[in-house]
């Protein structure tokens, strides 16, 4: 034995890493990268307006994440198990089940914070009450908006506001879209008879035309009017986004609004609006008051407007002005 080999140290050989160790390691990593990417696009989609590709990137990484959760629970099962035997489970449990109960119900603190996002997401409209009125919004096209502007006056009171409803009616004065429907269905329905006996009427058309195997839209137009004539789709497209722009067909916007506990009827305002002549500023009329009246020779509910009495006075003055701008682009 050379000198050299009598005093060589002898190799020490590196210890293996468990393949489990690595795998633990492997999805803890990806795990919290994934939580970091959750969290930013989630700060980004509370605090920006609404983007497809955030959201998109939030939703899908949400996938990702809850499938590393699930080898993560695999992985450490054993040690997991443990907590299941601890009176911490049900404080966990009591906690998250609280916390999902008021966030999906959204009580006003949680509507309050949900408010301060300028995420409005990719729905085309939108309905904001404030302390000195309302303003609703529909963006149906990139060159269409329409803003519904209401000026409260004295008799609007915030701590209970009023119930509102805001449709579309063609000229032959059925129902063809609610733009915006009371907050409350079934109390604000009770509220706005005039509103809810336009829709009613729209619902059972409707049922009519699907029994009978033909399209809604034909259908409830032939229905509706006796024979279809120019006004008488039911397609909203038709009137606020005509297909031939420059043969458009009028129709009216209406708005229903009761103030709770008033003991006055609700009042209905409206408005013509023909894309033949068109006009960025109208203001709407108060046309009157719903009331039913004798049912039709076929037995069916009618109710008309009647022009207000003496019996309205704070009625008058839940809206001091309702202006609707038309941007056409």
């Amino acid at each position: 034995m050379s000198a050299i080999e009598e005093f060589a140290l002898p190799s020490v050989p590196l210890p293996d890493v468990p393949m489990k160790t690595n795998k633990r390691s492997f999805v803890s990593l990806l795990s919290a990268m994934s939580f970091v990417v959750l969290a930013v696009t989630g700060i980004l989609a509370f605090v920006q307006p609404f983007s497809i590709a955030v959201v998109g990137l939030h939703a899908l990484m949400g996938f990702v994440f809850v499938g590393l959760i699930a080898l993560h629970v695999a992985n450490n099962f054993n040690h997991l198990s443990r907590y299941l035997k601890t009176k911490m489970l049900w404080v966990t449990l009591l906690l998250m089940g609280g916390m999902t109960t008021v966030f999906f119900w959204q009580p006003d603190p949680v509507r309050s914070l949900l408010a301060l996002s300028q995420n409005l997401g990719p729905a085309i409209d939108q309905f904001e009450m404030q302390d000195d009125g309302l303003v609703y919004q529909y963006h149906p096209s990139p060159h269409y908006r329409m803003t519904l502007t209401i000026r409260t006056g004295q008799g609007f009171e915030v701590e209970a506001p009023p119930h509102v409803a805001i449709w579309l009616e063609n000229a032959s004065f059925y129902h063809i879209q609610t733009l915006h429907e009371p907050r409350d269905l079934s109390v604000g329905r009770a509220a706005l008879p005039y509103w809810d006996f336009k829709v009613r009427g729209w619902e059972e058309a409707k049922l009519k035309a699907k029994a009978s195997g033909k399209d809604p839209i034909q259908q409830l137009a032939t229905d509706g009017t006796s024979g279809a004539t120019r006004n008488s789709s039911f397609d909203p497209a038709d009137y606020i986004l005509p297909a031939a722009p420059d043969n458009p067909m009028p129709y009216r916007l209406l708005i229903e609004i009761d103030q709770p506990n008033d003991h006055q009827p609700s009042l209905v305002y409206s408005v013509e609006i023909d894309n033949a002549a068109p006009r960025a500023f109208q203001l709407l009329d108060l046309v009157g008051y719903p009331k039913q009246e004798d049912d039709d020779e076929n037995g069916k509910e009618v109710w008309a407007l009647f022009f207000v009495d003496e019996r309205f006075h704070s009625a008058l003055t839940l809206i001091d002005s309702a202006l609707l701008t038309i941007d056409r682009n």
